[in-house]
């Protein structure tokens, strides 16, 4: 598998262009452009010249307890995704293909990979409902809710855009965000490494076990 390899300053130069409306059509000109894996279907992994610092963030989880995003994935494998549990489509596609490659993992480097769902919909994802959702996918991984300006900005600071969530016409509510998966090194705790959306489970499959390493993909 090859990679796409890409500056931050590129990335976020790019980052003025579409949302991800979970279930409707992007919107132009709102935010983040979507990057599905690189240049085209064959690259699933876009390894960042310069990577992202972690965000100093400090949410609730599932528990309803403060959760310190750099203190507990400190020297851990991360990945971070920001979406919302009402989405009918591309985040639970997202977090199921992510829990079904981490099973092909041997128990020892599936203990340590932390996953990481933050809310883009916090009025909503309270800890109850987030971890309902969650376990559904799998219980090890974090969900995190609290205040939507903290949460927004730590997605920005990854090149990510949300907005709050919205009533349609139709009475639906939608949340837009960028749909970007961004791994985060145990070895400088930087995130290195962007996945879009159209990242499958083969990818995340053939990609997890040098991301635990630290390794490029």
């Amino acid at each position: 598998m090859r990679t796409t390899r890409v500056t931050v300053a590129a990335l976020l130069a790019a980052a003025v262009l579409t949302l991800t409306a979970c279930g409707t059509e992007p919107a132009k000109n709102s935010g983040v452009t979507q990057i599905s894996g690189g240049q085209d279907a064959k690259k699933a992994a876009t390894v960042l010249d310069r990577p992202f610092n972690k965000p100093e963030l400090v949410l609730t989880d599932t528990t309803g307890k403060p959760w310190n995003l750099r203190e507990q994935t400190k020297g851990k494998p991360t990945l971070i995704y920001f979406g919302y549990t009402n989405c009918p489509d591309v985040c639970p596609l997202t977090m199921s293909n992510i829990a079904v490659a981490k099973k092909n993992l041997p128990k020892e480097e599936q203990d340590n990979l932390r996953v990481v769902f933050v809310t883009t919909d916090p009025e909503r994802d309270t800890p109850e409902s987030l971890g309902a959702w969650l376990k559904a996918q799998d219980p090890t991984f974090t969900g995190l809710t609290g205040d939507f300006a903290t949460i927004q900005a730590a997605a920005r600071s990854l090149g990510i855009g949300i907005d709050p969530a919205k009533k349609e016409a139709d009475g639906s509510v939608v949340s837009m965000h960028g749909a970007q998966v961004i791994a985060f090194s145990p070895k400088t705790d930087e995130g290195y490494v962007l996945y879009g959306e159209g990242t499958t489970v083969d990818d995340y499959a053939k990609d997890l076990p040098k991301l635990i390493k630290g390794e490029n993909p």
